[in-house]
């Protein structure tokens, strides 16, 4: 494990933090920097096809070692949440846990509880991995990265495990949103399913996601120098107060719904006195419920414009992912497969539904069966995120696993 472990902490001292704010693709620099790295150690590892595109997409494959055996993929994102700061990650390994919260020395006030952690009562002996309390941590997902090249390297160094070719493909600005914006299946070596290594602890399967929306609350009201204000201004922060406070209080919302209750959650709010910007998502496991969210705010943006009409309020929608349940259905060994290497590994499987998406859900609806699996991420998006390197290679063992069912061994 001390190879996977040193691969992990590597990946996350890279800041490959997405930016919203920009439309290039990657977003950011650094997702350059740590997929031109990814490429050059496949490479060491002896796969002559590996390669970073000119839109930052790492590829490879390991040659199958039995003839006719199907292809399958096996994909990871490189980008981190913008949420969060993903710079001068500074991970703290605290090997043999005894058991108990979990203080992050720089800063005090962000603490590991085990009562909001209570998979930490599980570990106790194992090797816990977070940040200093200053940045997230980035196991989602560069856990994700360095569970597949650990595999890949297993595979490689055991040329007597049987398999079929398997395609690697690390993406980027996932958590943005656009992982999949410049990959099509075709691109994976004619691949029959595929799988996001980019799940919560350990042997769990995800099948069904969230499907999404983006919702763009543009408010526009009438700026005018505050002295002569009176009778002539309508101030748009005000008008921006008073749509949110009309958001359902009690439901509808992430912090009051669970399991498979949709929400509609405001994400950021920007502008000044003409106009104000609030970016919205919309989510939901039923995608014909994202349409009747949309036209919530359409109705609060309605009641403002009656009550104060020299304002106007548009809603713009975009479309994000969709549930890939039935996209999998299609497909049912992506997930009887993916149970039986669960198995294999000496683990039993637990299926799970995904409060948000994954690149899975995108190559899903292209035509890609790719269900979730899990590589030990806790608390993701967030300062208090952490991992634990015995997860991790569960997850590094669940694949070689998987690469010999498809091989029929």
């Amino acid at each position: 494990m001390s190879a996977l472990l040193d691969r992990f902490l590597r990946y996350v001292r890279i800041d490959t933090q997405a930016d919203d704010r920009t439309t290039a693709y990657p977003s950011s620099p650094g997702q350059l920097v740590l997929g031109k790295m990814l490429c050059d150690e496949l490479r060491a590892l002896g796969l002559a096809d590996a390669r970073q595109d000119g839109h930052g997409l790492v590829f490879a494959t390991v040659p199958g070692t039995v003839p006719g055996a199907p292809t399958i993929a096996f994909n990871a994102h490189i980008d981190t949440n913008p949420e969060n700061s993903g710079k001068d990650v500074n991970p703290q390994v605290i090997r043999d846990y005894r058991g108990g919260d979990l203080v992050l020395p720089k800063d005090p006030t962000k603490v590991i509880r085990v009562a909001d952690n209570p998979e930490l009562a599980a570990l106790i002996g194992k090797t816990i991995i977070t940040t200093d309390g200053t940045t997230l941590l980035g196991a989602d997902d560069k856990a994700g990265l360095a569970v597949i090249m650990e595999a890949v390297r297993t595979l490689v160094e055991n040329p007597a495990l049987p398999h079929g070719p398997v395609a690697v493909v690390f993406t980027c600005d996932e958590e943005i949103g656009r992982g999949v914006l410049h990959l099509e299946p075709a691109m994976l070596g004619g691949a029959v399913a595929a799988y996001t290594l980019d799940g919560m602890g350990t042997a769990e399967i995800e099948d069904e996601t969230f499907s999404a929306d983006a919702a763009t609350v543009t408010i526009t009201g009438v700026n005018i120098h505050p002295s002569i204000a009176k009778g002539r201004m309508t101030n748009a922060v005000r008008l921006a107060g008073m749509f949110l406070d009309r958001l359902p209080k009690r439901r509808l919302s992430p912090e009051t719904t669970a399991g498979r209750d949709g929400f509609l959650h405001p994400l950021t709010i920007e502008g000044g006195v003409g106009e104000v910007r609030i970016q919205f998502i919309l989510r939901d496991f039923d995608t014909p419920q994202l349409a009747v969210q949309a036209e919530l705010l359409r109705e609060l943006g309605r009641q403002v414009e009656r009550e104060h009409p020299e304002a106007r309020v548009r809603v713009d929608v975009r479309k994000q992912y969709r549930n890939m349940r039935d996209g999998i259905a299609r497909e049912p060994r992506a997930i009887t497969y993916a149970a039986e290497a669960v198995k294999r590994a000496g683990m039993e499987p637990t299926f799970k539904i995904i409060r948000g998406g994954t690149d899975g859900a995108q190559l899903t609806e292209k035509g890609l069966p790719t269900p979730n699996l899990s590589t030990g991420e806790h608390n993701p998006h967030s300062p208090l995120e952490w991992t634990c390197l015995e997860e991790m290679e569960a997850a590094v063992r669940v694949v070689v696993e998987l690469c010999q069912v498809w091989a029929g061994k």
